[in-house]
């Protein structure tokens, strides 16, 4: 038997993208502006990730399962705080927002979260 996360609870919101820090799919983003969304920096604390992103606007899932590489110590399962590693990755972090962590791949050096 295979135990799935994918679709459950799945949300995704449009927003604008930003010109400066453009939003660009499978990476964390935030607020920017109103209705507005960029990359992520180092630290930052990330609303949701890309799924989809051009030059005007940016398919964000805000609710959900996700999947994201991480750098530093590996997550462990059950509740972490996260905040952006700004290369795409997720890290932990003590001003990062809580998320549900469901599973780790150390070797792969990815982290499934519940947004």
């Amino acid at each position: 038997m295979t135990v799935s996360f994918e679709g459950i609870g799945e949300k995704i919101v449009t927003f604008y993208n930003s010109d400066t820090a453009s939003a660009a799919a499978g990476l964390p983003v935030k607020m920017s502006g109103n209705g507005q969304v960029c990359a992520c920096a180092a630290g930052d604390r990330f609303i949701g990730v890309a799924a989809a992103a051009d030059s005007g606007f940016a398919a964000v899932q805000t609710a959900g399962y996700v999947k994201l590489p991480y750098t530093g110590s590996a997550p462990a399962v059950g509740f972490a705080k996260l905040a952006a590693a700004g290369n795409g990755a997720v890290t932990d972090a003590e001003t990062g927002g809580e998320y549900l962590v469901v599973d780790v791949d150390t070797a792969g050096e990815t982290v499934g979260i519940i947004l």
